[in-house]
């Protein structure tokens, strides 16, 4: 890389380095020796230093200039202003650039720092020092003596030893002239290429030394200034004996390259001259001309013989890099020859950096004190570097020689700004020894050093900190007022005022409770009680004493322990509680609420019954009161007794509590008929009785009180047993008297033994329970033939209960027995009918049955309800049975009334055994709910046993919680047959097991079986019947019944 490239680099990085840092550079001209306050320029505005108004400063815009240590400030410049104006220090160009020969502009230059950081900037000012003229030219001696041979031809030039001026340009030397000439001389300026002007002395006319030797002149030099400075010298000219060969130089002009360490006595370079004349005139003695500096004669000799000129002293080229060496050769004649030596003192590395330290912070005591709380990249100091070496020994780095939170960064080539690099904190570290190396490049390399110090100065900024963020705290409650609870420590990592800290309680802090400000000692003040209050909950601050005071919070928890000062406490001093009187043993009668106060043990209560311990238990724990016993409101309908509730604590506290128990009756017995005594009973209707006229009663009985035991009567069928068919509503019931009454007038079709089936109910809840009589009615004048009703009453009894007796539109014929065929055709049409759509529906329906099923393994077992059914008569619904009743069942085929005021059945019953009066009377089934649903399925009805068994009995096959149950009615020997469901249909068992759940379906119709021949033997003596109805979960039982 060439010198060219080399320089475009240096430039390119130089103008990057200043672009990266904001730096600039400024050049003012300003002319020397200029007086106190003469304004150079406004910097602020010559840099066009528009603020951004968005830009929020932290302090007011200054100039500050930045000074070496020791300089003498040649120019003021304004903080707030920017204006630049000169000192009191007077500006001297010739001594502010006294070693610059080959530069002919004389530079001064400053640094000043923009503030704050926010805009900071660094500018380079160079003031250019125009020259004035306050030097006068002056010759190096006042006399001024020339030899000149007298031969000498005419023209001949002579050199006159030039004067020195300090000032340059127009106010340097100008014009030479003679003051008081003679006519044999002249005098000529010759201007050499470097612009010096030599005087020459010129011979005008022909000298003869015998005539005249010495000729004295006086020489005037004058500059170029306004007004211009002058000064003169006496001009001596000798006239010599002619010498008219002078020496001559083999090399006029010499370079040559010395290095700056050579010893003294070094050979420079050696010169040779030679003259053709002879003897004393040819003699070459060489000489320093007088126009080469005083300081180049110290630092060299030359030898007057033999033209060696060597190192007289130690050179540095720091100082001086170039040395001209003017050499004259003279033969003792009067022009001697002229050769120049030009010396380049080459660099050695000999010397070390320096580095210039000036601030921008001001310094205490020689220290930088720099807030805690100073931002990133604040300027502490502007270093400068330099190496007066030269290429790369004068390259320096600077760095700084341990990891410190500081850095320098590049403004210039050789500058460097000292600023924060990360963030600073007191409490870390308190002071900062900053050690900033140069080191040049040199073999070995020179490096020196100097020292930054920086104290950082304490601000508030650290809370104070507790040593957890929550402090948990017990005390007893009832303490004494003024306890104290907990000594509260909090530290700041800060110093001084503001590590004071202050304890104070927060805004939801409880009344009672106090902290010491500065001991943080925390008391309450009042005494606690845990039943009112258990625990608190607040915060303690504590605030530092700085000027922005900082604080942070801790978390107390106070936790009152309790003590035993609470006796249990029931919700009412007396309970009343209200059980059915079929609640079952250990069913629950009811819950005693009692409540402590305290906590822990002492709230850790017992129950227990005092008096009524065998009737009544209570859960130690829960309160839950359980009977010992079974209920029967009609034997005692209230029970009293003391609860005693004792605490755990020491000593215990006890309470009590009247407890009394009220039996509430339940619907628990079923109407019993009174009237009529038997099904095998009858009545005599006369054909002359009129219409409205009761022909007989019903009458019934219920052994429950209230609503339990009002009664309703209705007939829910009628058949004339002689022809077989339905009447035509001839007899209507009363349903609160149960009196029955004639409707219409007999006719002939009237005639003959009528069946009426009559339905007497409670209104009971949540189920009323009804029974079933047999109310036979024979239309006649008279009785004549008793065989003939009893086979009559027989016929009846086979007759099925399902009959549809609801037709009205059905006339009565004259002929009967025309009436019988179409109604036997008739009912078996509709019976094949319903079999084919029964089992159809069964076909499709089977499979979510048989699913359904086996959800219901306990299904409830209800009593029917025949008003209900009247409502969903237009859907036919399979219904599903409980597993375990065995008896013989009897099918039923329903049809749709249209009287709404009967429910009729037409079936057959099918009674393979004699249910003892006594046995089922009085069994307690023990399983039934006080809640039924209202399409639960009949226990009573579609039930058929698989085979007859001899005997059988219920019993529970595992112990359940007894329920209260619905007893099985008692009926007197000949009472009235009662049915313990609406419609009873034919059944088969899905189990192999006789006794199991049977899964039964409706068949639609009827069938006489084989079984009620052989069961006409029986005829003689009537059967007791019984209803078999109940609601609730199904369950499997063995039944006993004694045949």
């Amino acid at each position: 890389m060439n010198l060219a490239s080399q320089v475009h680099v240096l430039v390119a990085l130089l103008a990057c380095l200043v672009s990266l840092c904001k730096a600039q550079e400024r050049d003012y001209i300003v002319k020397e020796e200029q007086p106190e306050n003469v304004r150079i320029g406004n910097l602020r505005k010559d840099l066009d230093l528009n603020l951004d108004p968005t830009i929020r400063l932290s302090s007011p815009l200054q100039f500050k200039p930045v000074y070496k240590t020791g300089d003498v400030p040649l120019v003021r410049v304004e903080a707030n202003t920017g204006e630049i104006f000169t000192t009191n220090h007077r500006i001297d160009r010739e001594k502010l650039c006294s070693g610059v020969f080959t530069e002919k502009r004389c530079y001064y230059e400053i640094e000043v720092a923009v503030l704050p950081d926010e805009i900071f900037r660094l500018v380079k000012i160079r003031f250019l020092i125009e020259d004035v003229n306050d030097n006068a030219p002056l010759f190096q001696s006042t006399v001024i003596n020339i030899s000149i041979p007298e031969n000498t031809a005419i023209n001949t030039r002579y050199p006159v030893p030039s004067a020195f001026d300090p000032d340059v340009g127009i106010n340097g030397i100008q014009h030479y002239e003679l003051v008081k000439s003679v006519n044999e001389f002249g005098l000529d300026i010759i201007e050499t290429p470097e612009g010096d002007k030599w005087p020459q002395l010129i011979v005008q006319q022909n000298l003869d030394r015998e005539q005249k030797d010495t000729f004295v002149m006086k020489i005037k030099v004058e500059d170029g200034g306004s007004p211009p400075k002058s000064s003169t010298a006496i001009l001596q000219v000798t006239i010599s004996d002619v010498n008219d060969n002078r020496p001559i130089f083999r090399d006029n002009e010499l370079e040559v390259e010395v290095p700056e360490n050579a010893q003294m006595g070094t050979s420079v370079a050696q010169l040779h001259a030679t003259d053709a004349d002879l003897g004393s005139n040819a003699q070459v003695h060489f000489s320093f001309s007088n126009q080469i500096s005083s300081s180049t004669k110290r630092h060299f000799a030359i030898n007057s013989s033999t033209g060696l000129i060597t190192v007289k002293q130690p050179l540095d080229r720091e100082v001086t890099p170039v040395h001209k060496l003017i050499v004259l050769a003279s033969d003792g004649s009067s022009t001697p020859s002229r050769a120049t030596v030009t010396v380049n003192v080459t660099d050695v590395n000999d010397n070390v950096p320096s580095i210039d330290t000036r601030y921008i912070i001001n310094l205490v005591n020689g220290t930088v004190l720099l807030s805690e709380n100073a931002p990133l990249n604040t300027k502490i100091a502007l270093i400068t570097v330099t190496d007066k070496d030269a290429d790369l020994y004068g390259k320096v780095a600077c760095y700084t020689d341990h990891d410190v939170p500081f850095r320098l960064k590049p403004v210039f080539n050789d500058q460097f700004l000292l600023e924060t690099a990360a963030p600073l904190d007191y409490e870390t570290t308190r002071e900062y020894a900053i050690k900033i190396v140069a080191s040049d490049r040199g073999t070995p390399p020179l490096n020196t050093s100097a020292m930054v110090l920086i104290k950082i100065k304490d601000e508030n900024d650290n809370a104070p900190i507790f040593p957890q963020p929550e402090i948990q705290l017990s005390i007893p409650e009832n303490n004494d007022p003024s306890t104290q609870l907990i000594k509260i420590s909090a530290t700041d990592a800060d110093s001084g005022h503001n590590a004071e800290i202050i304890y104070t309680l927060g805004p939801d802090a409880p009344d009672g409770f106090n902290i010491d400000r500065r001991s943080g000692i925390l008391s309450v003040g009042k005494r606690l009680d845990r039943e009112k209050q258990e625990r608190y909950s607040f915060t303690v601050m504590a605030r530092d004493n700085g000027s922005a005071p900082l604080q942070s919070n801790v978390t107390v928890r106070l936790i009152v322990q309790d003590l035993n000062d609470n006796s249990p406490a029931f919700t009412h001093p007396e309970y009343n509680f209200y059980v059915p009187e079929n609640l079952p043993l250990y069913g629950t009668v009811g819950l005693i609420t009692v409540t402590d106060a305290d906590a822990g043990d002492n709230a850790v209560i017992t129950l227990s019954v005092l008096n009524g311990k065998d009737n009544f238990i209570i859960d130690p724990q829960t309160g839950v009161i359980k009977p010992n016993i079974t209920f029967d409101r009609e034997q005692q309908s209230s029970y009293t007794f003391m609860v005693k509730a004792v605490d755990a604590g020491q000593p215990p506290s006890s309470s009590y509590a009247k407890v009394t128990i009220n039996v509430v009756d339940v619907n628990d017995n079923r109407p019993v008929f009174v009237i009529p005594s038997s099904n095998y009973s009858y009545d005599l209707v006369r054909t002359t009785t009129t219409p409205g006229s009761v022909v007989t009663r019903v009458f019934a009985i219920d052994n429950d009180t209230g609503m339990n035991a009002e009664l309703q009567y209705s007939i829910i069928s009628s058949i004339i047993v002689t022809s077989r068919v339905s009447p035509r509503g001839l007899f209507s019931i009363d349903k609160t008297t149960g009196n029955i009454t004639l409707q219409e007038k007999i006719v002939l079709a009237d005639v003959g033994l009528h069946r009426l089936v009559v339905k007497v109910k409670d209104l009971g809840q949540p189920e009323s329970l009804h029974a079933i009589a047999l109310v036979h009615l024979f239309v006649n004048d008279t009785v004549s033939n008793s065989t003939f009703i009893q086979e009559q009453l027989r016929k009846s009894m086979e007759t099925p209960l399902d009959r549809n007796i609801g037709d009205n539109e059905i006339t009565p014929q004259a002929n009967g027995y025309v009436i019988v065929v179409i109604a036997i055709i008739a009912g078996t049409m509709t019976v094949i009918l319903v079999i084919f759509v029964t089992a159809l529906v069964r076909c499709r329906q089977t499979p979510r049955h048989k699913v359904v099923q086996k959800g219901k393994q306990s299904g409830e077992w209800v009593s029917p309800n025949q008003e209900n059914r009247q409502i969903k008569k237009k859907k036919k619904r399979k219904k599903r049975s409980p597993k375990s009743l065995l008896l013989n069942f009897v099918t039923i085929d329903e049809s749709k009334p249209e009287d709404p005021t009967h429910e009729h059945v037409n079936g057959t019953l099918d009674l393979p055994v004699e249910l003892e009066e006594q046995t089922m009377g009085k069994y307690n089934w023990a399983t039934t709910p006080t809640t039924f649903k209202p399409d639960s399925p009949d226990l009573a009805k579609h039930y058929k046993s698989a085979s007859p068994q001899p005997t059988f009995q219920i019993k529970p096959e595992t112990p359940v919680a007894p329920k209260k149950h619905h007893v099985i009615q008692e009926l007197p020997l000949d009472n009235t047959f009662v049915v313990g469901c609406d419609s009873l249909s034919k059944c088969s068992s899905t189990s192999s097991d006789p006794y199991s759940v049977s899964e039964c379906g409706c068949q639609g119709g009827f069938k006489t079986s084989g079984q009620i021949a052989t069961r006409q033997e029986m005829a003689l003596k009537p059967p007791h019947y019984g209803t078999l109805c109940g609601t609730g979960t199904a369950r499997s039982h063995r039944i006993k019944i004694n045949l």
